[in-house]
């Protein structure tokens, strides 16, 4: 066959087209069993060369990073995102030709070029997305962000950590762990860690971080050697429709894990685990299993020294870079995760290494981020938007700043969300003292009737009151404020700077 042919062309989008749409049907053994061969045969594909990277939603935090790499690779690099954001303008300033509009119109010529032009987009795009119709209907190759991330892991080391909350922070850990205990390893991060200064971290070695995503059931394209579950709880349930069927999800992708890899996954965690041919670790925070932290003991400003136990042995008096007590678990579980990857390689860590590590980690954007931190003026701010998630960070505030007054400020992320969990939110956010909430920050999804924030607001047992996005600042600054957190993951964060300005001149 003629690989340059029109015909070839048109084979090779049907192909990946059939794969995209065969490949959502996770529960069918056969198809799954089939994946494997499918997979080789699109990085056979692959291999042929794309010289245009085109992607659709190029601002989200894992797409943003995966058009880093291209251009680190010195492919071009262009797209499309609804928003203007801090990731898109560095994207610009490092290369990427990228607009605001969905117009077919705006695609530059090079990327309307059928040959030599992928087409890599976010399952946050809605299918009638006028670019993305546009690419399939004239036979592009247009893959998944999470089909690509399965291509660019191919031959690695793959540390996936996996969850429905701490997957960021503890992800973000391993790739911190590895630079300072190999001096290399690579990864693909969601969020912005500061240790790194960005989403993407490129060095020498087999090894890769990767944050495995849930949405869209997108981590069940990674086929990881070690992998991390801290939990499986209840959640886009727009997608899963039952808890059940998201633990399902997360079962799978634990039976994806490569012969003779590792399972750690967090004490208490519910799901099935059917993989012959992996070991099988428990973590938890302090309570004794497989690895744990044990004689945890509160420093100033919310820090803590604790020994942390694995099957090996404690590695004695670890301190962690960042604050609160949910930041040693997800520490807990990063440390699980090399350890495995060091007994696979047959190099014990080094004690000295590892606690210096960890004390040095900075943390994420967004993740226990403090602003403001005086005996009079608390401000941090969270990417905290699942139930359980909030009531962690709350419990961790509350130990840090005991006997202090909470004020949480939250943006609900989604209708369905609201609709599904507004009363475990209510639950979570009643662990403040205070409550403001925001409006429900929509993303991809278009109004449901009745559901809003007063659903919400009417069931916290704190005082609550709903603000506009737009008077946040000043309706905070007015308030009699002691340790305030700010919780979501829509666009809360733009409120960020003025709060900070306001709530630090009361410090």
């Amino acid at each position: 066959m003629n690989y340059e042919s029109k015909a070839w062309a048109e084979a090779k989008g049907a192909c990946l087209r059939n794969f995209n749409e065969q490949g959502d049907i996770d529960s069918v053994n056969g198809a799954l069993a089939l994946r494997p061969q499918i997979e080789k045969i699109v990085d056979q594909i692959w291999e042929e060369g794309f010289d245009n990277i085109y992607f659709i939603g190029i601002g989200g935090i894992g797409m943003s990073a995966l058009a880093r790499y291209f251009l680190h690779e010195g492919r071009e690099v262009a797209g499309y995102d609804r928003t203007q954001s801090a990731l898109t303008e560095a994207l610009a300033a490092e290369g990427a030709a990228i607009h605001y509009t969905d117009d077919t119109a705006a695609i530059p010529a090079p990327f309307r070029e059928r040959e030599g032009t992928v087409v890599v987009y976010t399952p946050a795009v809605p299918d009638d997305h006028s670019e993305l119709s546009w690419f399939r209907d004239h036979g592009f190759t247009v893959e998944k962000r999470s089909q690509m991330l399965g291509h660019l892991s191919a031959g690695k080391y793959v540390m996936a950590v996996a969850g429905t909350h701490g997957k960021t922070t503890t992800s973000t850990m391993v790739a911190w762990l590895n630079r300072a205990l190999t001096g290399g390893g690579s990864a693909f991060l969601g969020g912005i860690s500061k240790n790194f200064g960005g989403n993407l971290v490129l060095g020498d070695g087999g090894r890769l971080a990767v944050e495995a995503d849930e949405f869209d059931r997108s981590f069940l394209r990674l086929y990881p050697d070690v992998a991390v579950v801290t939990s499986a709880d209840a959640d886009h349930l727009d997608i899963y429709g039952t808890h059940e069927a998201v633990k399902e999800a997360f079962s799978q992708f634990v039976r994806q894990i490569r012969p003779g890899g590792s399972l750690i996954i967090k004490r208490g965690v519910d799901i099935v685990i059917d993989n012959p041919g992996i070991a099988v670790y428990r973590y938890s925070y302090d309570e004794p299993c497989d690895f744990y932290a044990r004689n945890v003991q509160l420093l100033e400003g919310g820090h803590y020294r604790y020994d942390l136990v694995t099957p090996s042995g404690a590695f004695e008096g670890c301190t962690l870079g960042v604050p609160g007590w949910v930041n040693i678990e997800n520490a807990v579980a990063a440390v699980a995760s090399v350890w495995c990857a060091a007994k696979a390689g047959g190099t014990p860590l080094d004690a000295d290494k590892l606690r210096g590590a960890l004390a040095s980690f900075s943390g994420v954007k967004r993740r226990f981020e403090f602003y403001v931190n005086t005996p009079k003026q608390v401000y941090m701010d969270d990417y905290a938007h699942h139930p359980r998630e909030l009531a962690a960070t709350l419990t961790s505030v509350r130990k840090m700043f005991p006997g202090r007054r909470i004020t949480a400020l939250f943006q609900p992320h989604l209708y369905t969300r609201t609709r599904d969990l507004h009363a475990e939110f209510a639950e979570a956010l009643s662990h403040a003292d205070e409550v403001v909430l925001l409006p429900i920050y929509p993303a991809r999804e278009e109004p449901i009737p009745g559901i809003t924030s007063e659903i919400i607001a009417r069931r916290v047992a704190a005082p609550c009151r709903i603000v506009d996005r737009d008077h946040l600042a000043d309706e905070v600054a007015a308030m009699d404020t002691d340790v305030v957190i700010s919780f979501g993951a829509g666009n809360i964060d733009a409120c960020c700077e003025a709060l900070a300005e306001k709530l630090g001149a009361k410090s």
